[in-house]
C-alpha cells in the first residue's frame, strides 16, 4: 500500500505499465492483484492530482468504527478541501453519514419537541411564548400535551421564532 500511495501516476497506462497484473475499472478504479490473487487491493485513482485513496465502503458495525477512527483526528484540524487529506476526510464522511442514515436512522420531532428545542437553542422561557401561543396556561397546555397546536399559532411560532413549518406540522 505504501508504494502505491507514493505513486504518481498520471495515467492508467502509467499504471499498466509498471503492473501488468492490474485491472482497470470505471471511475478511476484500479485492482491491484497480489499474491497471484491471494489477495486485492481496490483504490481510486486521482490522476491530475497524483494520489491514490483508498476506498472501502462501510458495510459493518467494525468498518464504521474504523472509519469514525481514521477521520476523528481530522475533526481537530480538518484538512484543507482540494488536498488529498481533505479528500479523503470529505469521502470518509460522506460514507459515515450515508451508513449513519440507513443503521441510526433520526425520526422527526413531534411540534413539541421542536418547540423546546428552540426555547432551549435561544433560552426562551414559557413566558416568551405567550405572543405565538396565548396565555400562559395554554402555553404550559401546549408544552405538556395536553393541547394540540392551532394553524395560528403554527403561523406565528414560524414567523416569529423560525421553527420550520414541517416540524410544527408533525409532517
Amino acid at each position: 500500500m505504501d508504494e502505491a500511495t507514493k505513486a504518481d501516476w498520471k495515467t492508467p497506462a502509467e499504471i499498466k505499465e509498471q503492473y501488468r497484473s492490474a485491472s482497470i475499472l470505471k471511475d478511476r478504479r484500479v485492482v491491484f492483484n497480489i499474491k497471484r490473487n491471494c489477495y486485492r487491493l481496490i483504490v481510486a485513482i486521482a490522476y491530475q492530482r497524483g494520489w491514490i485513496m483508498n476506498i472501502k465502503p462501510i458495510r459493518t458495525e467494525q468498518d464504521y468504527e474504523a472509519a469514525l477512527r481514521a477521520v476523528e483526528p481530522m475533526f481537530d484540524n480538518e484538512p484543507e478541501l482540494g488536498t488529498p487529506e481533505g479528500d479523503y476526510f470529505e469521502v470518509m464522511c460522506l460514507l459515515i453519514e450515508n451508513y449513519e442514515k440507513k443503521h441510526y436512522p433520526v425520526g422527526v420531532p413531534s411540534p413539541v419537541e421542536a418547540i423546546k428545542f428552540r426555547m432551549d437553542q435561544q433560552g426562551l422561557s414559557a413566558k416568551d411564548l405567550e405572543p405565538a401561543i396565548g396565555k400562559s396556561n395554554r402555553v404550559y397546555e401546549i408544552l405538556n400535551g395536553t393541547r394540540t397546536l392551532t394553524l395560528p399559532m403554527i403561523r406565528r411560532l414560524h414567523s416569529q421564532l423560525g421553527i420550520p413549518l414541517e416540524s410544527l406540522v408533525g409532517v
